[in-house]
């Protein structure tokens, strides 16, 4: 069994969506800071953590992209559904700032020898963090899907996709229209995944990206990691 760590690095003022609170780690306790209790003395080392529940790696509840009351957040999505099997498609030679169509992701479906089946995790392989992370251009910059390309991925019947930049579609319209197609259609998207670049040519493998309990939470950052059999 070999596990990759698909997630970003959780770090102080990290790049994230410009309207979103701002990731904010600060020394806590010290081990400077000598305690006195019941006699003995300690000391511990702590960090304080102030951040979006869209921070980093992260995951979309319901609840973010449907302003229906009764939508889930996203301690009540079923943790099944951050526990699947997963394909990565491939389509790193996308230039910068341009759609993802249709014929893009079933040519990277072809390409990859995999077929898209019905509660899968497709994550799409743009090599986006790598030209852009540090820049302006990753806030603004990157690939993203269209509402048609967004809707032939539901008609698969996946749990959820997952894209490298803050968005999974292009800054502005299509961006909505590519979350409403995640309302009426019924699955999720994951945001700021990295190493994707090592499941291309692996075929199928297995998903795990868990959500923080957060309580009605719109969204929530997450470990995702790549479970591929050592025989695969």
């Amino acid at each position: 069994m070999t596990l990759i760590d698909l997630s970003r690095e959780i770090t102080h003022r990290m790049q994230g969506f410009p309207t979103h609170p701002p990731v904010i780690i600060t020394e806590f306790g010290r081990h400077d800071d000598i305690r006195e209790t019941f006699g003995l003395k300690y000391s511990s080392a702590t960090m304080y953590l102030s951040m979006s529940d869209h921070a980093g790696t992260h995951v979309d509840a319901p609840r973010h992209f449907n302003p229906d009351p009764e939508a889930a957040g996203i301690d009540e999505v079923p943790l099944e559904e951050f526990f699947t099997e997963a394909v990565c498609l491939d389509l790193s030679h996308k230039p910068l700032k341009t759609d993802i169509t249709i014929e893009d992701l079933e040519a990277a479906e072809a390409a990859a020898g995999v077929k898209i089946q019905a509660g899968d995790t497709v994550l799409l392989y743009t090599g986006f963090t790598d030209k852009t992370i540090g820049t302006d251009a990753f806030i603004t910059d990157f690939q993203g899907l269209t509402k048609e390309s967004a809707e032939w991925l539901g008609a698969k019947g996946i749990r959820m996709f997952g894209v490298e930049p803050i968005s999974p579609g292009r800054p502005g319209k299509i961006n909505y229209e590519v979350h409403n197609v995640c309302r009426d259609m019924g699955f999720t998207h994951i945001e700021g995944l990295v190493n994707l670049d090592k499941l291309v040519g692996k075929g199928r493998f297995r998903f795990i990206g868990f959500p923080l309990r957060i309580k009605g939470g719109t969204g929530s950052p997450i470990r995702a990691v790549a479970w591929i059999e050592d025989d695969a």
